[in-house]
């Protein structure tokens, strides 16, 4: 009988240290597992900065080139509105007040198209 509880307690012993190992396997593989779910989602996290940032730049360029262009067509418009003040005979300090030219751009305007003297 108690070399059967020896063999009983030895069987034991070595399913419990089979369990040990499986139970060491399976954390392994769920480590992996999770490293590799984590390098997917970091992997995917990635890509979709990558788009938003690709979205934005996009977006910026059109902006710019939209302020760019209003800037240009504002320019121009101070400039229509300087001459045709200029021709009702506004002075060069009036137009450099009234639309923001510079004293240069505002006193070629006057010569250009300001009344002429008789």
């Amino acid at each position: 009988m108690g070399t059967m509880l020896a063999a009983i307690a030895a069987g034991i012993a070595l399913i419990a240290c089979a369990l040990v190992v499986v139970a060491m396997r399976a954390a392994r593989i769920a480590r992996a597992r999770s490293s590799a779910l984590a390098g997917a989602a970091e992997e995917a996290l990635q890509t979709r900065t990558a788009q938003r940032l690709e979205r934005l730049e996009a977006a910026h360029a059109r902006l710019a080139e939209r302020l760019v262009a209003l800037e240009s067509r504002g320019e121009a418009r101070s400039f229509d509105q300087a001459i045709d003040l200029a021709r009702r005979g506004a002075s060069v300090g009036k137009l450099t007040e009234s639309l923001g030219l510079s004293r240069g751009e505002a006193d070629l305007i006057a010569r250009l198209h300001g009344r002429q003297p008789n």
